[in-house]
This record gives C-alpha cells, sequence and structure tokens, in this order.
C-alpha cells in the first residue's frame, strides 16, 4: 500500500466518471423540463405568502380581542413573591431539621446516649419540615381528614 493512497486497496482516487463541469444538474426546484428561473418567485410561493401574512394578521388580531377580555396586564419577568415563597418554603425545612436535630442534642447530652438521640430527632425533625412544606404548597390541607368532611362546619 503506497503512501498517498487512501482507501481500499486497488482504488484509485481521482478517477474521472465523465462528467464534465459544464454539465447541467437538476434540481427540485426546476420545472420538468429543467427549463427553471430560480430568480423569479413561482405563483404558488406568492400565494402561500399572502396566506401567511393573513394568518399572522389574524392571529394578532385575536391575540389584541384576548388581552382586551381577561383585561390583564403583561405579567413582569421578575416576580418577587415567587422567590419569597420559594426561600419562605426552603426556611420551614431547615428549621424543621435544625430544631429536631438541636432537641435530639439536649436528650443525647442529659441521657448520655450520645449519637441515637440526635439521630432520631432529626429525622422527626425532617419529617416535621417535610410536612410543613407539603401544608404551606397547598398540597395537603392542614385540617381533618377526608373520612371526616361530613362532620366538618366549613365545608
Amino acid at each position: 500500500m503506497g503512501v498517498g493512497q487512501y482507501g481500499p486497496r486497488g482504488f484509485k482516487g481521482g478517477e474521472s466518471f465523465g462528467i464534465s463541469s459544464t454539465s447541467r444538474v437538476w434540481t427540485m426546484s426546476d420545472d420538468a423540463r429543467g427549463q427553471g428561473d430560480r430568480s423569479a418567485p413561482s405563483s404558488d410561493e406568492a400565494a402561500l405568502s399572502a396566506r401567511l401574512k393573513s394568518l399572522g394578521q389574524r392571529l394578532d388580531q385575536i391575540g389584541a380581542d384576548r388581552a382586551a377580555e381577561k383585561g390583564s396586564a403583561p405579567r413582569q419577568a421578575n416576580n418577587s413573591s415567587g422567590f419569597a415563597r420559594g426561600f419562605q418554603l426552603s426556611s420551614e425545612l431547615v428549621a424543621g431539621v435544625l430544631a429536631g436535630a438541636g432537641i435530639g442534642w439536649l436528650i443525647d447530652r442529659w441521657l448520655g446516649s450520645v449519637p441515637w438521640g440526635m439521630f432520631v430527632f432529626a429525622l422527626l425533625g425532617f419529617t416535621a419540615g417535610v410536612l410543613n412544606v407539603v401544608r404551606s404548597a397547598g398540597v395537603v390541607s392542614g385540617g381533618f381528614p377526608d373520612s371526616t368532611a361530613e362532620r366538618r362546619d366549613d365545608k
């Protein structure tokens, strides 16, 4: 195998296939006879362009009508209440874990059971923190179970 040869053995690069550089290659935009003029837009393109413009105008009109019906201004990109809500939920979770770990540490110091009180109460604090986050987020109501719904006064 020679140094300048790339590919399988017997392949001779640079072969001519009998196609001249001036031969015409048909494209899909040419007409069936190969006489297409690319510079002039076809009537189909003009019709599609007009339909697209009409559709855009109708969508703008519908969007303006819907905004007028709702009477709502565009929402601000920076919603500070969302950040406040996130900090509130995260602080509730952290506070639950820290309170549980603190109570467990105090019990360990009082009873002398070094790792177990802190471990158990940290887990209890974590579950209490998760429950507080779920309640604050509105996923679970903080009231009665559903089986007692008929006995509740605030239906």
